[in-house]
């Protein structure tokens, strides 16, 4: 059976771009276009889409507006469509916070071709956002602030001293993955590596809206930083992030070399580096995303000494990236996302949770 797309977008140029996209796909079918959201409203009705792609910013009804409307009544998986723009950003980090499984960019320049140069992009975030788990909202998490997740207790063994690190992957869904683990960390949690699939411009909201949530310090890395403890590091979208050794330090090192598994940033590159500088010293977590990137490299941690950690499937919004690491040994345990940060403080604090010194 083929996947009902339905395309709501102020822009005619859009709809007909992304309606020549989705129905070139032998497993794909527009049933309906729509240049607002009132009239999307009703389509959807009629349609009974299994996709929706929603533009951020639309006449007669925000799209923001619209997104939390549709998860709190008719949860379905929604594809934003975003421009690269700070604003664009900003907005599309709020409608991942609202429940839409991912986004794609409008190009800068030549619209409708590239859009078209998208299709492998667009289609294959389609595929996966109709077999996503969609949950209902009741109330728009980014207004919940830092009251919304309790921050739990680093309670370490006074016996045991280590150099311990956090290193992190996630892809689609990760976002509300990840600020939901990283709110929960204690300021004096060790040092934290994340790779993130997200263009760039999208790292930097994405770690700035963070950084505003979180007890711990939450930042876009920029390459030569020191690890600290208390501190998040994001991959910027145009590069991959690795964990380097300066002395007695550890250091955050960006690479802007060829895509790994079709990304840059990749998880399988911070994975492999955190294997090589970290060994037993790194604790490796898995979040929801599609594909298999991360997996790999994952092994190469535990086969380094790290102990490794993924989401499971019935709290993952898309298991393919878990699964993957889970299938080929990769994993120590496996988790609700819930109780992730849990698990990571009580390895911790039961084998060492003492950051480099300084």
């Amino acid at each position: 059976m083929k996947i009902k797309v339905l395309i709501v977008d102020d822009s005619a140029l859009i709809r007909s771009v992304m309606s020549e996209i989705i129905g070139s796909q032998p497993d794909m079918e527009v049933v309906g276009v729509a240049p607002d959201p009132l009239v999307a409203r009703e389509m959807i009705k009629q349609t009974n889409p299994d996709v929706l792609t929603l533009d951020v910013e639309m006449p007669k009804m925000d799209g923001l507006d619209f997104l939390e409307r549709l998860m709190r009544l008719r949860p379905m998986p929604v594809i934003m469509v975003s421009s690269l723009t700070e604003r664009g950003s900003e907005i599309t980090m709020r409608a991942l916070e609202l429940g839409a499984i991912d986004f794609v960019t409008k190009p800068k320049l030549s619209i409708q071709s590239g859009m078209l140069e998208y299709t492998e992009l667009i289609t294959d975030k389609i595929r996966v956002a109709s077999k996503a788990r969609i949950k209902a909202r009741t109330l728009p998490s980014f207004d919940h602030g830092k009251a919304s997740a309790e921050v739990l207790p680093l309670v370490r063994n006074p016996l045991t001293s280590s150099e311990k690190l956090i290193i992190l992957g996630a892809s689609t869904g990760g976002t509300e993955a990840i600020k939901s683990f990283l709110m929960q960390m204690p300021s004096d949690c060790p040092g934290i590596l994340i790779t993130q699939h997200m263009p760039e411009g999208f790292t930097r909201s994405f770690a700035k809206r963070l950084d505003g949530l979180c007890k711990i310090a939450v930042c876009e890395a920029t390459g030569g930083e020191r690890v600290l403890p208390g501190h998040a590091y994001i991959a910027p979208g145009h590069s991959h992030l690795l964990l380097a050794r300066s002395g007695a330090n550890y250091v955050t090192q960006l690479d802007e070399g060829p895509t790994v598994n079709r990304h840059r940033p990749s998880v399988d590159v911070l994975f492999r580096s955190a294997a090589i500088n970290a060994g037993k010293n790194a604790v490796g977590v898995i979040l929801t995303g599609m594909g298999k990137d991360g997996a790999a490299g994952m092994l190469e941690m535990k086969n380094a000494g790290a102990y490794n950690f993924a989401q499971d499937e019935a709290s993952c919004v898309v298991f393919g990236m878990p699964r993957e690491a889970i299938a080929i040994g990769a994993t120590n345990e496996v988790a609700s996302l819930n109780d992730l940060p849990a698990k990571v403080l009580h390895y911790l604090a039961t084998h060492g949770s003492r950051a480099l010194r300084v």
